[in-house]
């Protein structure tokens, strides 16, 4: 091991200066090698000094440039890895091919070239593969000082992870385990190879308190198995990138991170149809409302994958419209959306879908020809402590947006939905059924030809690691000490991924037939106790009970928060049918006519006007039908205003530029 202040130093050298230590080392090498092989053979003393001038001067002069040919000067010496030997082995084989001919051509002994070629090339090759090795060691900082680690995956990804590892503090990697019989029991990267049954002597022998899973094109079943196994041994499991990302560069090998709760629920994430993505996107202008949210971003992120013309950002929140647009334009111009055939023109717009007039406006100036509605108001609690502005947002945003995007000749719109629309005992919920009714109603009411808007909506469950979803919380929690918080032991909820969420949003508009509503095949619902409990093992920690006092992280049920439900639907009926999508069901569910819904909207944007939430709520209860609330209305204005001495309603600014709004359409004015 070199001093401390020797590595930092040679650590710290410009990139050419540490190319020009090499190369120097590598010449010294070759002629070493030569010169051993001329000894060896014996025959050195009978050459002319001619011959072996020229001898030695091939060896430096084309020996550098060709090993710089094979990529030995590009590797950094602390992460080199198998591809540095074999850099050795084609510069050493090419250069012993040329000593020989060169060699022949003076000694003409063919037997005698060929031996000193071959003793040329066998300590040539052993000394530049040595040499980088003794320096890697140097370099290298003592793994003692790291914490023990086991490595799950003795392939690819799990060797270049141990050599990104040897060059830091932080971690030890102690052994492998892989899956693979016929790599157990060798040594790989100068790791041993275990089988998985040893898991458990193994973290007791090494004292091992954390295993890193590399294994990143696993398919989803066999790292949920391999998960479950590990959740036994009280160690915290971390993983590292996609392969993906990997390959794209947005991840390093060593970028290791916790457990991604997909890999819990141990279902294969919906494959998408590309046919079906292309069809509403490639080569057209898109307009995603609400682009900075957890759905919104991720849809964004896929469609400019999808080749489009134009992608309009829309977005309340000015902070998050920044986040998304600089995103997406960093991956443009890094080539990451492999688009680079043609020109994408990204539109960051702040705005609202409230307001029709603007929706009409960038909608036509923009040739908007296909709309992702996924602005809306979705945390339950939260809504109901805000009811009027979940309704006005989630409601007449969407009939709003829908109006325009007619009037502005839109081939396809799309509503961002949720399971919490079906048998809704909540605001929230009940907002995204009315703005469902609106949509399947606008769908019967439109003329039949080309120039008809699709309207359709995608209903799914939770979202992982979405904005407010359970899981970002449990992990913050469980960082913090605990306890994790769960409202009630039987409470279960669907779940599926980001990205799944976003394909099913874009392959939805491509199978509309108009006012159709889409749902996923989502397996089985999860307990989100058990989902707590297995987040608290994957993380190290054990739970803490009434059978385990000594447990590191207690669990509270603290009871169902307003408007929740224990368990949650995704179809309001039975009648179901295929699509072109084995995963994707369309539900034909009840609507009603175009004037119904017209009147309840009307009747809502009176009520919202006055700010009266009794009347909304009533409204709701009766277009809906089946709208259950549990609970009274906990709109903490309103429930201020009743503590205050029932003040009476008042008018809300944006609800009453809403009924200006819808007056002045009627009346062919302009409104002010």
């Amino acid at each position: 091991m070199l001093p401390p202040t020797v590595k930092g130093r040679l650590v710290r050298l410009p990139r050419i200066a540490k190319k020009l230590i090499l190369a120097g080392s590598d010449a010294v090498v070759l002629v070493s090698a030569l010169a051993i092989g001329l000894v060896l053979l014996g025959d050195a003393p009978f050459r002319s000094l001619a011959e072996l001038q020229l001898l030695f001067a091939l060896v430096i002069v084309a020996g550098i440039p060709l090993l710089a040919s094979q990529g030995l000067y590009r590797a950094i010496i602390r992460f080199i890895g198998e591809e540095m030997l074999f850099g050795a082995l084609r510069g050493g084989s090419i250069l012993a091919v040329l000593v020989s001919l060169v060699d022949y051509s003076t000694t003409r002994s063919p037997t005698g070239s060929a031996a000193l070629g071959l003793v040329f090339w066998a300590f040539l090759v052993f000394g530049l593969s040595a040499s980088r090795l003794l320096m890697r060691a140097g370099l290298a900082r003592r793994r003692a000082r790291g914490e023990p680690v086991v490595i799950y995956g003795a392939g690819q990804a799990g060797r270049r992870l141990v050599t990104a590892l040897a060059g830091g503090q932080d971690w030890n990697p102690c052994v492998f385990v892989d899956d693979n019989v016929k790599l157990q029991g060798r040594v790989v990267a100068g790791l041993t190879v275990a089988a998985p049954e040893r898991l458990p002597d193994l973290v007791r022998q090494f004292d091992v308190r954390r295993v890193l899973l590399a294994l990143p094109s696993a398919p989803r079943v066999r790292r949920h198995a391999i998960i479950a196994r590990l959740e036994q041994l009280q160690v915290r499991v971390q993983t590292v990138p996609d392969i993906a990302d990997l390959v794209s560069g947005r991840a390093r090998v060593d970028d290791v991170q916790d457990v991604e709760v997909a890999d819990l629920l141990g279902r294969e994430a919906v494959p998408p149809n590309v046919r079906l993505l292309d069809a509403c996107l490639r080569g057209k202008s898109v307009l995603v409302t609400g682009a900075g949210g957890s759905i919104g971003s991720e849809l964004c992120r896929q469609i400019i994958r999808l080749k489009p013309r134009r992608l309009v950002l829309l977005d309340i929140s000015e902070s998050a419209l920044f986040a998304i647009d600089l995103e997406l334009r960093r991956c443009l111009a890094e080539g990451r959306a492999g688009n680079a055939d043609m020109e994408l023109e990204l539109v960051p717009l702040i705005g609202s879908a409230h307001y029709r007039t603007r929706m009409l406006q960038l909608l036509k100036n923009f040739g908007v020809q296909t709309v992702y509605h996924a602005a809306a108001y979705k945390h339950v609690p939260l809504v109901e402590y805000n009811m009027l502005e979940g309704v006005h947002n989630n409601v007449i945003g969407t009939w709003h947006a829908a109006e325009a995007a007619c009037e502005a000749g839109v081939e396809t719109f799309v509503l961002v939905s949720t399971d919490k629309a079906v048998a809704p005992v909540n605001v929230m919920g009940a907002s995204k059924r009315m703005a469902e009714l609106v949509l399947q109603a606008m769908s019967e009411r439109l003329p039949e030809g080309p120039t008809t808007t699709r309207f359709c909506m995608v209903r799914f469950g939770n979202v992982l690691d979405s904005s407010g979803s359970v899981v970002p919380v449990f992990r913050e929690q469980i960082r913090r000490g605990g306890p994790v918080t769960v409202t009630h032991r039987d409470i279960i909820r669907y779940f599926m991924t980001i990205p799944e969420a976003a394909q099913l949003v874009l392959q939805a508009g491509a199978m509309s037939q108009g006012g159709d509503v889409f749902v996923l095949d989502m397996g089985k619902p999860v307990r989100i106790a058990d989902l707590a409990r297995r987040m608290i093992h994957l993380m190290g920690f054990t739970v803490q009970d009434d059978e385990h006092p000594d447990g590191n992280i207690a669990i509270h049920y603290t009871g169902l928060r307003p408007a929740e439900k224990l368990y949650e639907e995704l179809l309001i009926g039975k009648n179901v049918t295929g699509t072109d999508h084995p995963m994707i069901l369309r539900a034909m569910e009840e609507s009603q006519p175009w004037p119904r819904v017209q009147q309840y909207l009307e009747l809502l944007l009176q009520a919202l006007a006055w700010s009266d939430c009794e009347k909304v709520r009533e409204i709701l209860i009766e277009c809906l039908g089946n709208y259950r609330p549990e609970n009274g209305v906990d709109d903490l204005v309103w429930q201020a205003g009743r503590t205050a001495g029932a003040a009476a309603p008042t008018q809300s600014p944006a609800a009453l530029a809403t009924v200006i709004d819808l007056a002045s359409r009627r009346t062919g004015t302009t409104a002010t």
